[in-house]
Parts: structure tokens; sequence; C-alpha cells
């Protein structure tokens, strides 16, 4: 069982520059187990140990559709599959709860090393992403359309053994909420098994 020693009270939001210092890359530890009894889904906690994030499966099955949670319960973003007749399936990224028109569409990408798409939805107006490497191994990088690296899944730290923990490392300027996201619909395309998605459907 991997060793995980959270902090089960919500942190208070960290501020972006301390006496005019660069705002710190975030790093989370994502453990892929539900604090619900009998149920699926991530635990995501902060560098001090502290609740940020969770995903909680009961609610659909199935997983065509997963909602992510903050530490209150609050839900930052929806993921939903959607099934095309001829071009397969991607995963639609909705703000909130809402569910009619989608701030990003991610699709798996079986070309090169690029794993999966994000296109942003919205007018064009925000910028769309590439995922590189193996989230199966837990070791991807989402890269911005100027190639920098922007957020990247990480093996789980040398005490932990197995994949079921690893680190996401989000650099400033991305939202946090949104490379959590990616990593649900990463979940859902790349796990083997998947804890949110049923192989069969």
């Amino acid at each position: 069982m991997p060793r995980v020693h959270p902090n089960l009270v919500p942190a208070a939001p960290a501020s972006a520059v301390v006496d005019g210092a660069e705002e710190a890359p975030t790093t989370l530890t994502v453990w892929r187990k539900s604090l619900l009894f009998d149920c699926k889904g991530f635990t995501v906690y902060d560098a001090k140990g502290n609740l940020s994030y969770r995903v909680d499966s009961y609610a659909s099955e199935n997983g065509d559709e997963v909602v992510l949670m903050d530490a209150a319960g609050r839900p930052a973003f929806t993921v939903r599959r959607k099934r095309f007749s001829l071009q397969g399936e991607q995963w639609l990224v909705f703000a909130g709860e809402e569910t009619r028109r989608p701030v990003y569409a991610i699709r798996r990408n079986g070309r090169g090393k690029t794993m999966a798409n994000v296109t942003a939805c919205a007018g064009g107006a925000s910028p769309s992403y590439e995922v590189e490497g193996s989230y199966a191994r837990r070791c991807c990088v989402m890269y911005d359309g100027e190639r920098r690296a922007v957020a990247e899944v990480r093996p789980s730290p040398k005490e932990v053994v197995g994949t079921d923990v690893f680190r996401l490392v989000v650099q400033p300027g991305v939202g946090v909420s949104l490379a959590m996201a990616v990593v649900v619909a990463l979940e859902q395309m790349f796990a083997r098994p998947s804890l949110l998605r049923s192989w069969s459907t």
C-alpha cells in the first residue's frame, strides 16, 4: 500500500509572488484512491500535505462523465467522453458543472511522440497544448504552442512503489485545475485498467 500522509484540512491559496520572488511551480501528489468508501477516483494533495482536489466516480460508473472537485467539494471541471462514429472519441472539458459549452477538447493522438492534443474550444482565445510521453509509466509532459513544458506527470517518489501515487508539477501561468483535468482525461484514455472508466463500454 503506498504511504501517503495527508492533512485533510483544505489549504488556503498561496500568493503568486512573495516579497518580489518569482512564483514557484506547483507540485501535487496524486493518489489513485478515493476518500470515499467503496468508490474509485483520485485524491490530490499539495506540497504541505493539504487536500487540493478529488475525483469520485460514484456518479458515473462507465466513466463517461467525471467531475474534478477542489478541496471544498466545488466542481472545478467536468470531463465528459464524446464518441464519434468514424473519428473515435474525445474528452470534452467543461468549466464547473456546466456541460453545454466545452472550454477544451482532449483527443488521443497516436502519431509520433504526441499521445494527446488539448485544444481550446472557446473561440481560440485560450492556448492549446500537446502531451508527450507515457501516462502508463507516469512520465509525460504537457507543452504549450511554443514548446515550453508547462506541466509534467512524474513517477512516484522513491519511497513509494507502483504507479498509484505520482507527482504533477505545474509551471506558473498555467491553470493547476486544467492540468489536473488533463490527468483525469489521460487516466480515461491510457490507464489499464482505468479507475474511472469501464473498458467494456
